[in-house]
């Protein structure tokens, strides 16, 4: 199956738009965004991983998170605060880089709104990421440190996870 992966960037708003299909129902994606023990297979691109500090995916709640090296070293910690959540539907999250307790530090970034928006079809599930940074200058920052190729390397990493997941029909 031929599934959908669209980058966009406008710079005008300082907006990321990512539009990702994926062939796995809309329970099983949903999960794979939500739910600590299934991100932490995927969010992090190859050979990084994902270590949890905090994961309370409910209004209000964060996830805390670090980027770990295969040598057991955090490359940076990511806070995300949940601001809006309607189940199988859209999240949005205010992202921020943080030290190991949350509290904000300065790398060049302040923060970014994310929507994450799912959308069930017969045999593929689409999400529509919208990612609005602070300013342009961050925006071209963050698509300079590889933010595309990352995302594309972490979905594949996603289809393989959905593959073993899905039955064969």
């Amino acid at each position: 199956m031929n599934l959908l992966f669209d980058f966009t960037v406008d710079k005008e708003t300082a907006t990321i738009y990512i539009t990702r299909e994926f062939a796995a129902d809309i329970d099983l994606v949903w999960d794979a965004w939500t739910k600590q023990e299934i991100l932490e297979q995927w969010m992090a691109p190859k050979p990084y991983r994902i270590k949890t500090k905090v994961m309370d995916f409910r209004e209000g709640g964060r996830w805390l998170y670090a980027m770990v090296s295969p040598e057991n070293v955090a490359a940076g910690w990511t806070l995300a605060e949940y601001i809006r959540i309607q189940p199988k539907t859209i999240f949005t999250s205010r992202n921020s880089f943080t030290d190991e307790n949350g509290n904000p530090i300065t790398s060049g970034f302040t923060y970014s709104i994310t929507e994450n928006i799912f959308k069930a079809g017969e045999e593929k599930t689409t999400v529509r990421v919208v990612k609005k940074m602070s300013s342009l200058a961050e925006l071209e920052k963050f698509i300079a440190l590889g933010f595309k190729e990352g995302m594309a390397h972490v979905m594949n990493v996603l289809d393989e996870y959905f593959l073993n997941m899905v039955p064969s029909k």
